[in-house]
């Protein structure tokens, strides 16, 4: 019952407060990306959605007018050069993410469900399928965010999907939100341009 029409019922209501009390800090975020760098304040990139369905996901923008679009930052050669000062700012604090309750909102996405795939992260979505983690919604924040995000490799990122596939429940939400809060807090898991950064650092203390 929680899946099939509670987890949505939440996400209307929740996403739809989220718009209306967020509004006045959208509007200082977009006054300050314009400033910094002249554009649009937000962009959309093609994500993989639920059940593999290609939807476009809203961010504010936190990257140059210049950076190449639709590749994954840790496929960037240099990845710092393109971000801009209120980019990292917004990157360092997850802010960037906020535009995405609206895709919540409109029902492309979940708060809480496996982070959506690049179109062309070909190797996270076949090793989801081994899971059947992309017959789930996307979420804002997932379990995979929380036990490493930046820091862990593909595998292990399509394998906490898979966990949290199997544990989906109101009260599993609820942990995965809260724990969510406590990483961007401390910016735990965070790593420009990287993925994998944990098993690289393990590698290095060999």
């Amino acid at each position: 019952m929680y899946k099939r029409f509670f987890k949505r019922l939440l996400d209307i209501i929740l996403s739809f407060l989220g718009l209306i009390v967020l509004s006045w800090l959208y509007l200082i975020i977009v006054i300050a990306i314009k400033i910094d760098d002249p554009g649009p304040a937000f962009f959309s990139q093609n994500r993989v959605g639920l059940h593999k369905k290609l939807f476009k996901l809203h961010k504010f923008r936190s990257m140059k007018m210049s950076t190449p679009h639709d590749i994954p930052t840790h496929q960037l050669e240099n990845p710092e050069q393109y971000i801009t000062k209120v980019g990292r700012f917004l990157r360092m604090t997850s802010l960037d993410e906020l535009p995405q309750i609206w895709d919540i909102f409109i029902g492309k996405m979940s708060i809480v469900g496996p982070r959506p795939a690049l179109w062309n992260q070909y190797d996270l979505i076949e090793e989801r399928d081994k899971y059947g983690a992309n017959d789930v919604k996307p979420g804002l924040t997932g379990w995979a965010q929380i036990n490493g995000r930046d820091e862990l490799e593909i595998v292990d990122k399509a394998r906490f999907d898979g966990e949290y596939v199997k544990k989906l429940s109101f009260f599993f939400d609820v942990k995965c939100f809260f724990l969510s809060i406590f990483r961007v807090v401390f910016r735990s898991g965070v790593v420009e341009g990287g993925t994998g950064e944990l098993h690289k650092a393990e590698e290095n203390t060999k």
